[in-house]
């Protein structure tokens, strides 16, 4: 019954990332076929993708207020799962920036960051679902250090990328700076999945 019991925490992680993962294809998939016309339609279903999320993280505050133990210290749990659920969050900051910046076409290093995005969003799926077994998993540690590698690509690219703006967007100050916001919002989120990573690190090494 314990086993059980603790088995809902790791599932429930694995759940909430889901969540930011599918946020992420959609992202790729919004910026891929950009039509501001239907940006409030993109907004609703981003939305749906990050309340899912925000309901793995309210099941979570929820049980571990009622759990007299759990299989890790209840504030580390507490922890990851409101750093799993920042994920979703800014992915859908970054599609909000699209629409009160009022951006009408999409730069191609932007679909080239939101599929970094995405492959960071995956690694973070895969790690969670080891992380039950971290006392005796050989993997888990390579997946901590492939996702903080993933990320500082991702800040690697978001220089260049920033970089190319002005020769891409002339003398237009009003898009230069919407460029420069949204791709600071993407950077935000490639941080936030490697602050997930740095939490399953700080569980591991505590409890090992």
């Amino acid at each position: 019954m314990g086993r059980k019991a603790d088995h809902f925490y790791y599932e429930n992680f694995v759940e909430a990332a889901g969540y930011s993962c599918q946020a992420a294809d959609y992202l790729v998939e919004c910026l891929k076929n950009y039509d501001y016309s239907g940006i409030t339609r993109m907004l609703e279903t981003m939305h749906g993708f990050e309340h899912n999320a925000d309901i793995k993280k309210h099941e979570m505050s929820s049980t571990l207020a009622k759990a007299f133990v759990t299989p890790l210290d209840r504030e580390d749990l507490a922890e990851l799962s409101q750093n799993i659920d920042e994920v979703a969050d800014k992915i859908e900051e970054i599609l909000q920036r699209f629409y009160v910046s009022q951006v009408k076409r999409v730069l191609p290093e932007a679909i080239l960051m939101a599929e970094k995005i995405a492959d960071c969003c995956r690694m973070m799926v895969e790690m969670l679902g080891e992380l039950e077994n971290f006392r005796k998993s050989d993997k888990l540690r390579s997946m901590i250090i492939q996702l903080n590698q993933a990320e500082e690509d991702c800040d690697a690219f978001y220089l260049d990328a920033t970089v190319k703006i002005r020769e891409q967007c002339g003398n237009d100050v009003l898009e230069i700076m919407a460029w420069k916001e949204i791709y600071d919002y993407m950077e935000d989120c490639a941080d936030a999945c490697e602050h997930v990573a740095d939490s399953v690190e700080t569980v591991v090494m505590k409890n090992t």
